[in-house]
């Protein structure tokens, strides 16, 4: 009989909310970035998202999730939040914070439920790919599902293109 994957948070709160995704396990044993996670998982690069957790000025967390090769274009980001200015957290904060390890960080199932952005480039795809909650883990699933399920609000909030064209 095969190994039955054990449920992240993210996972049962997707089975709680009936929403379809599938999972996708690969090998990895410590933190690597989502360029090489979407390598290990076949994943097309523009449809793989990671989780970033911002605080305002205000102390309050925020939950981004934008495109992995992206960065987050923090004064759009705070202007978006309705925060004067937001920071990236300490990694050594992650785990705190959300309750996930960095690396198996998902915009799902954290500790408390922070008020989350996705990126609006996932409005272009009909599943986009997320992290499954623990390091080897990732979730794909519809877009609209899951900023239903998180309570997200799409909106851009990543650095424009500085290169010359």
């Amino acid at each position: 009989m095969g190994k039955k994957e054990a449920k992240t948070n993210a996972m049962r709160i997707l089975d709680r909310n009936k929403i379809s995704y599938e999972t996708i396990s690969y090998e990895c044993s410590e933190f690597i970035d989502g360029l090489h996670t979407a390598e290990l998982t076949n994943a097309p690069v523009e449809q793989s998202f990671k989780t970033l957790v911002v605080q305002g000025k205000s102390k309050n967390y925020y939950v981004l999730v934008i495109p992995i090769a992206e960065e987050i274009d923090l004064k759009q980001a705070a202007k978006v939040l309705g925060e004067k200015s937001v920071e990236m957290i300490h990694v050594k904060d992650i785990l705190q914070v959300t309750g996930y390890v960095r690396g198996g960080c998902s915009p799902l199932g954290m500790k408390k439920q922070y008020k989350t952005v996705i990126h609006d480039s996932a409005l272009a795809y009909d599943s986009i790919y997320i992290s499954g909650g623990r390091i080897g883990s990732t979730i794909r699933l519809n877009p609209q599902d899951l900023a239903k399920t998180a309570a997200a609000v799409f909106e851009d909030v990543v650095m424009k293109d500085s290169r010359p064209s």
